[in-house]
C-alpha cells in the first residue's frame, strides 16, 4: 500500500480578499485565452499553436519536396517541446492547415486521409503523414537569420521564435477564426496576388487608404469559390472599419436535359459549409414540404462538387426555386469580417485594411534590418579572418615556426604580425589541407566580393527608401509565385449583383400569400381569420377574456410584438394559428416573460420611425429596423426595469407630440426635442407627481390634434386652440380639453 503523505504546514498564511484573488486570476486567464490562443498576430497571421506546428517541422527538416514523416511524430515533438495542450488539439490545427477546402494556401502538405469537404473526420494522426508547403517556407524564410526574436518555451529548455519572418501575407491570405474572452476574430481569406498588389501600392504611397486599396483587394477568395453578392459599398465599409460580413452563394448552373426537362447544378458551396449537412438540411425542407418548387436533390460529387437539384415540374423558374434555396439553406451564407487581431503580438485592436496591410509591411521592414544586421556581422567577422588569413599567407614560414616552436603561439602571433584574437583563433584552428587553399589571389577576391556585398547592406541600412525598394522586391516575388495565372493563385471566388427578383413571387414560392386578419386577446392568445374581416362581433373568447388587438396582414407578413417590459419580437404570419377556436397562446411562438404584457402589434413594413415611451414618462424615437429580432428572445429596445414598463408606441407622423398622462394632464411639444436612438431609456416627455404616462401621439401642427373615443368617433384641436397646452418636454402639462377620452387614450392605431 502507499504511504499516506500528510502536506506540511504553511510556512506563512496570507489573508487575500476573494474578489481581488479572481479578478485577478480571472484578468490572467482572459490574457492567456487573447494571447496565446484566440487571435492571430497581424505580423505573420498566425496563432501560437500554427507558429509552433511549422516551427517544429522545420527542426524536422520537413521543407517541400523531402520526404514525408508521419504526423504523430510531428505531433509529440511539437507537444513536447512547445505546446503542451494536448496531442488531439495540435493535431487538428495541423490537419485544418492541410485542408485545401479549409485553408486558401495549405501551409501542410498532407499524405492520408486528412478529411474531406463532407465533413468526414480525418485518420488518426498515426495514418497520416505531412510536411511543409512553399508557402509555410516562405513566412519561416530568414528564421536562422536572427530575423524575428525567440523566446523560451513554457519549460525553459527550449526556445521558439515570438513571430515568424512571414515573407507571405498569411493573415489575409488564409484568414483566421477564433472566440477570446469578451472578443473575437473572424477572418475570411483572401487573394494573395491581389494583397501584394495592394501592398505595392501602400509602399509607393503610405498615406493610401482602404478606398485606394479596393483597387487591387476585391473582396474575399475562399478555396471553396462561390459568388459574392454583396454591393461595392458594404464592401468597402467593412474593409474601412474591419467590421462587416459578406454574403456568399453557391455557384450554379442549368443543366439541361432530354424532351425539355432541366436541373439544376450546383458546383461550388460557400466557404466551411459541410456538403453532407447541406443535402440533409435540403431534403429535410423536401420531406416538410417547405419547398414547393423543388422534386428531388441529389449528390453526385467525385472529386469536384456536384449536386443535382430536380424542379417540380418543368415551368419552374430556375431563378426563383434557386432564390427559394438561397433563402432557406446554407447555399448561402454570411461569412463574418472581424479583423481583431494583435498588434505588435501584445495589444488586441480592430484594424481596417490599410492598417493591417501596414502592420505587415512594417514587419517586414523589421525582418530586412535584423537579417541585415546579421549578415553584415558575418561579413565583418569573415573579413576580419581573411585579414588574418593574407597575413598568414604572406607570412606562412614564421607562422609555421611560431607555432611549431613557441608553447603559447596565440600571444606570439598577435604581438609579432599585430593580429586580432579573431584573426589568431582562425589561423590556429585552420587544418593543415587547407595551406593549400591560401592563395592570395583567391583571398583578395573574396574579400572584393564581401566588401561590394558589405558596401550595399551599408546602403540598406542607411536609407528607409532603400529599405523599403527591398521588401518591394521580396512581395514581387511572392506575387509572381502566386500570380493570378498559377494554378493555386488563381481568383477562386467571383462577385456579382443579388439578382434583383420579385419578393412577392419568393415568398409565394415559399407561402402561399392570402389576405389574414390577426386577433389577439386581452390574455395574449392569438389567431388568425382568413380574408380581411371588418366586424370582429361574433367572435367568442374564453372567460375572463375580451378583444385586445386586430389587424390586417398577409400569410407572408412579419409582425412585430412590443411587450411592458420593452422588448420587441418578430413573428411569422404563416405559422399563427387559424381561426378556429380561441387560438394558441403568444408565448408558445416567442419567449416572454411571464409578467410581460402586449404594449403594441403590427405588421413590420419597415423603414417607419415609432416614438416609444415608458410608464415613467421617458421615451425616443427608434427606426422599425431597429426593432426586427431574430431570435425567440427579441430584442431589448427601451431599457425599463419594474415596476416601470413600456407604456406606448405611436407612429411618427408630424412635427409635433401630444403626451398624456393618467393624471389627464396633456402636454405638447416640438418633435425635435425628442432624439432618435436605437436602444436606451430615452429622455423625460413628462413630469408628474402621480401616476405615470398613459399615451402619446404625433402630428402636424398646422392641421391640429385629432382623438378617438370609445365609439370610434372623432375629434379635433386646431393649433391655436391647444395653446395652453403647448410647452416643452418635461412639462407637466394641463388638464386635457373637454371631450377627451376618459381612457387618457388618443385612439389612434398603428399604421
Amino acid at each position: 500500500m502507499g504511504k499516506r503523505l500528510i502536506p506540511p504546514e504553511p510556512i506563512e498564511v496570507q489573508d487575500v480578499a476573494l474578489r481581488e484573488a479572481l479578478e485577478e486570476r480571472y484578468l490572467a486567464y482572459a490574457l492567456s485565452t487573447i494571447m496565446h490562443r484566440a487571435l492571430p498576430d497581424a505580423r505573420d497571421g498566425l496563432k501560437p499553436v500554427h507558429r509552433r506546428i511549422l516551427y517544429g517541422m522545420r527542426l524536422l527538416r520537413l521543407d517541400p519536396g523531402t520526404p514525408f514523416k508521419k504526423s504523430a511524430k510531428i505531433v509529440g515533438d511539437v507537444m513536447g517541446s512547445f505546446h503542451p495542450h494536448g496531442d488531439q488539439s495540435i493535431y487538428d490545427a495541423l490537419v485544418r492547415l492541410a485542408q485545401d477546402f479549409s485553408s486558401r494556401y495549405p501551409l501542410v502538405d498532407g499524405q492520408g486521409n486528412f478529411g474531406n469537404i463532407d465533413g468526414d473526420n480525418p485518420a488518426a494522426y498515426r495514418y497520416t503523414e505531412a510536411r511543409m508547403t512553399e508557402v509555410a517556407r516562405l513566412l519561416l524564410e530568414g528564421i536562422d537569420e536572427d530575423a524575428v526574436e525567440f523566446r523560451p518555451n513554457y519549460d525553459g529548455q527550449a526556445k521558439e521564435p515570438a513571430v515568424l519572418p512571414g515573407i507571405f501575407p498569411n493573415l489575409l491570405a488564409n484568414g483566421a477564426q477564433g472566440i477570446a474572452v469578451g472578443m473575437a476574430t473572424a477572418i475570411p481569406p483572401h487573394n494573395a496576388a491581389e494583397l501584394c498588389d495592394a501592398a505595392l501600392h501602400l509602399i509607393d504611397k503610405p498615406g493610401a487608404r482602404t478606398q485606394g486599396l479596393l483597387r487591387y483587394v476585391k473582396g474575399p477568395d475562399f478555396p471553396t469559390g462561390g459568388i459574392v453578392v454583396d454591393s461595392h459599398e458594404s464592401i468597402a465599409e467593412a474593409y474601412t472599419t474591419g467590421r462587416g460580413g459578406f454574403r456568399v452563394r453557391a455557384k450554379w448552373h442549368q443543366e439541361e436535359g432530354a424532351r425539355g426537362a432541366w436541373n439544376i447544378v450546383v458546383t461550388e458551396i460557400p466557404w466551411l459549409v459541410q456538403k453532407s449537412r447541406l443535402i440533409e438540411r435540403i431534403a429535410e425542407l423536401l420531406n416538410e414540404k417547405k419547398l414547393l418548387l423543388v422534386g428531388d436533390i441529389r449528390d453526385e460529387s467525385a472529386e469536384d462538387v456536384r449536386i443535382v437539384i430536380e424542379p417540380k415540374t418543368r415551368n419552374v423558374d430556375p431563378e426563383v426555386l434557386m432564390e427559394t434555396l438561397f433563402k432557406q439553406t446554407e447555399l448561402e451564407s454570411r461569412i463574418s469580417l472581424n479583423l481583431n487581431v494583435l498588434v505588435k503580438g501584445r495589444i488586441p485592436k480592430v484594424l481596417g485594411l490599410a492598417e493591417v496591410l501596414r502592420e505587415w509591411l512594417d514587419h517586414l521592414r523589421d525582418v530586412l534590418l535584423r537579417r541585415s544586421n546579421y549578415r553584415k556581422a558575418q561579413i565583418e567577422n569573415r573579413l576580419e579572418v581573411l585579414g588574418g588569413y593574407l597575413i598568414a599567407y604572406l607570412n606562412l614560414d614564421k607562422v609555421i615556426k611560431i607555432i611549431r616552436t613557441e608553447d603559447e603561439p596565440k600571444p606570439v602571433l598577435i604581438r609579432t604580425f599585430k593580429l586580432t584574437e579573431v584573426q589568431a583563433d582562425a589561423i590556429l584552428n585552420m587544418r593543415l589541407r587547407s595551406l593549400r587553399k591560401l592563395e592570395e589571389m583567391e583571398i583578395r577576391r573574396e574579400d572584393k566580393d564581401l566588401r561590394t556585398e558589405l558596401k550595399g547592406i551599408n546602403a540598406v541600412l542607411a536609407s528607409e527608401p532603400e529599405q523599403w525598394k527591398k521588401v518591394g522586391e521580396q512581395i514581387r516575388k511572392v506575387r509572381d509565385t502566386f500570380g493570378p495565372k498559377t494554378p493555386l493563385g488563381k481568383r477562386r471566388t467571383q462577385f456579382a449583383d443579388a439578382p434583383e427578383h420579385d419578393l412577392a413571387a419568393i415568398e409565394e414560392a415559399l407561402v402561399e400569400r392570402e389576405p389574414i386578419t390577426v386577433v389577439v386577446s386581452d390574455k395574449g392568445w392569438v389567431r388568425t381569420l382568413k380574408g380581411h374581416v371588418e366586424d370582429l362581433s361574433n367572435l367568442t373568447f374564453k372567460t375572463d377574456d375580451r378583444l385586445g388587438i386586430s389587424f390586417f396582414a398577409e400569410t407572408t407578413s412579419k409582425l412585430l410584438l412590443l411587450g411592458t417590459h420593452g422588448r420587441f419580437y418578430t413573428l411569422d404570419a404563416q405559422k399563427l394559428p387559424g381561426g378556429r377556436g380561441h387560438g394558441d397562446p403568444i408565448r408558445s411562438f416567442i419567449d416572454m416573460e411571464g409578467d410581460a404584457n402586449i404594449v403594441a402589434m403590427f405588421v413590420n413594413t419597415g423603414g417607419r420611425k415609432f416614438l416609444i415611451a415608458s410608464h415613467d414618462g421617458q421615451g425616443f424615437v427608434v427606426n422599425e429596423d431597429d426593432c426586427v429580432g431574430n431570435t425567440r428572445k427579441g430584442k431589448q429596445v427601451i431599457n425599463v426595469a419594474m415596476p416601470n414598463e413600456a407604456a406606448a408606441l405611436a407612429q411618427v407622423a408630424g412635427d409635433t407630440v401630444a403626451v398624456i398622462g393618467e393624471n389627464r394632464k396633456m402636454v405638447i411639444f416640438p418633435l425635435d426635442q425628442v432624439p432618435e436612438m436605437a436602444r436606451g431609456r430615452g429622455v423625460r416627455l413628462q413630469r408628474y407627481k402621480d401616476g405615470g404616462l398613459s399615451d402619446v401621439a404625433t402630428f402636424v401642427a398646422k392641421d391640429g390634434l385629432t382623438w378617438r373615443d370609445s365609439a370610434g368617433r372623432e375629434f379635433s384641436a386646431s393649433w391655436k386652440e391647444l395653446s395652453d397646452w403647448r410647452g416643452n418636454r418635461g412639462d407637466a402639462g394641463r388638464l386635457a380639453p373637454k371631450g377627451f377620452p376618459k381612457s387618457n387614450k388618443f385612439g389612434k392605431t398603428l399604421g
